[in-house]
């Protein structure tokens, strides 16, 4: 990565209020130096201003190169839609063409990836909240639902190659999600933490299957998720035992590894503390994503400068999105 003025960055990614920064926000995070942004759809209405924030985000920590982060997947999450850019199928489209022709189905997908790399290359945005790689279950909340890849480990794999693939191809960071696995969930984790009891040797062989196939991956995002037999006191994003026995070892992922959203329900106790515990469980950077300043204030000041294996990790997936990739699977 390019060395800032400011130093080497927060390990923080923010959200923004709106279609346009404040003077308070540009002061903030000129003071605060995270890593990057995340955008939302209250943060779009056309592509002018889109590419406007998008340089204004960079501007405030001066550094042309701060990962800008959106979640499109298509369906139900994908901040960017008509009229300025198209409606992109839900996975669910995909994975149920996969079952009846998987070479087409697979073909459709990269070139529906390579689409939406181009409209976020377009705006500068360099990194994509996507493949969901979540396995689901019958009975399990449906906040994953036709977000998934497939009821199978194998055509989840298949469709999140190509969707890891196409998408670095088109200059764009993939994130996989939701590490190591949310597809069991019982309710979404938006708005309580679930706990999920299946046993460790079940759960290697289907739910974190799909994240260890591509642990080559350049990023990933935890889930808010309780795992009882890998530690019953804390979620993935909190468990020293999640994320380092499981994540980074069993699975094997050296990529940056990113909170989901620490405003999320799932999680208690104050903004300073769940940052704490999920810089010390191991994430290399922490999420919040609705823009709240005095959320962000505690975050900020709880969160310390990137570490070298961070920063390491981080200028790994920037090489890959800039033409020199690694293989993924």
């Amino acid at each position: 990565m390019n060395a800032r003025a400011k130093g080497p960055p927060r390990a923080v990614l923010f959200g923004c209020e709106g279609p346009r920064l404040t003077d308070a926000e540009k002061r903030f995070f000129a003071a605060v130096n995270p890593l990057g942004f995340i955008l939302f759809a209250r943060n779009v209405e056309n592509p002018d201003q889109v590419r406007a924030l998008v340089r204004e985000l960079r501007a405030a920590v001066g550094d042309e190169t701060a990962p800008v982060l959106i979640d499109q997947e298509g369906g139900r999450v994908q901040r960017l839609g008509p009229p300025h850019w198209p409606a992109r199928p839900a996975a669910a489209v995909f994975a149920a063409a996969y079952l009846e022709n998987p070479e087409q189905a697979s073909a459709d997908l990269a070139d529906n990836a390579r689409a939406i790399a181009r409209d976020l290359a377009d705006l500068g945005i360099t990194v994509d909240c996507w493949p969901v790689l979540d396995l689901p279950r019958p009975g399990a909340d449906p906040i994953i639902g036709d977000r998934a890849l497939g009821t199978d480990v194998d055509s989840i794999f298949a469709l999140g190659t190509a969707i890891v693939t196409f998408l670095q191809a088109g200059g764009v960071t993939p994130v996989l999600k939701h590490i190591p696995g949310h597809g069991r969930a019982l309710v979404d984790s938006h708005k309580a933490l679930p706990v999920v009891t299946t046993d460790l040797e079940t759960l290697r062989a289907t739910d974190f299957n799909p994240f260890r196939r591509l642990s080559k991956a350049p990023w990933a995002m935890t889930a808010h998720v309780v795992y009882t037999d890998v530690d019953p006191d804390a979620c993935a994003t909190f468990s020293v035992k999640v994320i380092g026995d499981v994540i980074r070892g069993d699975i094997g992922f050296d990529g940056l590894l990113i909170s989901d959203d620490l405003s999320m329900h799932a999680l208690s106790g104050g903004f300073t503390e769940r940052t704490q515990r999920a810089l010390a469980a191991g994430c290399d950077v922490v999420l919040h994503c609705n823009g709240d300043r005095t959320e962000m204030a505690a975050v900020a000041e709880a969160a310390h400068i990137m570490t070298d294996k961070a920063l390491m990790r981080f200028a790994r997936g920037e090489a890959a999105r800039r033409g020199a990739p690694e293989e993924i699977a």
